[in-house]
């Protein structure tokens, strides 16, 4: 007799009180028709531009990643060679150009990376230790692979991986909602776009947020005050 998947996977876990919103590889290399990598629909892209601006009004701290390579795409090893279409993101061309939608703040991170977690080879635990988060808030692309693979990390790191459906998008339904069903099984959490967007704002953030936001000493992200 096999188990049904909720009883053996059913568990969840809690949007904590620190979050932070993440923002994986919303480049133009996903969203320019023609291309290799072209996702075929913007709506991933619009839903992460709400989130992100749900996360300034609310000054939650916002981490965005883009992929380049050096020349040859050396740093990429074997997942260079493996993918195709990352030659396209060797040095600073066009198509690794965050998207005008979702470009970052003045007072935000841009982190970039040569492989699929956002994790990994970066700094991005380090920085969000620095921020005392406890919650990742991860939008962008693509749902089997970068999003994913950040996801997985996430919760390896300690932080409570909070992916928004709607702000995640890949090239092919099935890998998409496979990818979403995995997340949700093992590794965290996947919420509705209104219900991330009401938990950083219109839900209000504890008074935790507000305080480290105000007084670690690190610079608030947006342009938004603090929610009380």
């Amino acid at each position: 007799m096999i188990r049904g998947h909720d009883e053996v996977f059913g568990r969840s876990l809690p949007f904590g009180e620190r979050p932070a919103l993440i923002l994986i590889d919303l480049m133009r290399a996903y969203f320019e028709p023609g291309g290799e990598l072209f996702l075929g629909s913007r709506d991933c892209l619009e839903s992460a531009a709400r989130v992100l601006a749900a996360a300034r009004t609310a000054g939650v701290p916002v981490i965005h990643t883009r992929v380049a390579f050096g020349p040859g795409g050396v740093d990429g090893g074997l997942f260079f060679r493996k993918v195709a279409p990352l030659r396209h993101l060797v040095g600073d061309g066009p198509l690794g150009r965050l998207m005008p939608e979702v470009a970052p703040g003045p007072e935000e991170v841009v982190i970039v990376k040569q492989y699929a977690s956002a994790f990994f080879g970066t700094t991005l635990a380090s920085t969000l230790n620095a921020l005392r988060a406890d919650t990742l808030v991860i939008t962008g692309v693509s749902t089997s692979g970068c999003v994913r693979a950040s996801a997985v990390d996430a919760v390896q790191h300690g932080f409570v991986p909070i992916v928004v459906r709607q702000a995640v998008g890949d090239r092919d339904p099935r890998p998409h909602e496979a990818g979403l069903f995995d997340i949700q099984a093992k590794y965290g959490e996947v919420w509705d776009e209104a219900a991330v967007t009401e938990r950083l704002g219109g839900g209000g953030l504890p008074q935790a947020v507000t305080e480290r936001l105000g007084g670690s000493g690190l610079p608030r992200a947006g342009n938004g005050p603090p929610a009380a």
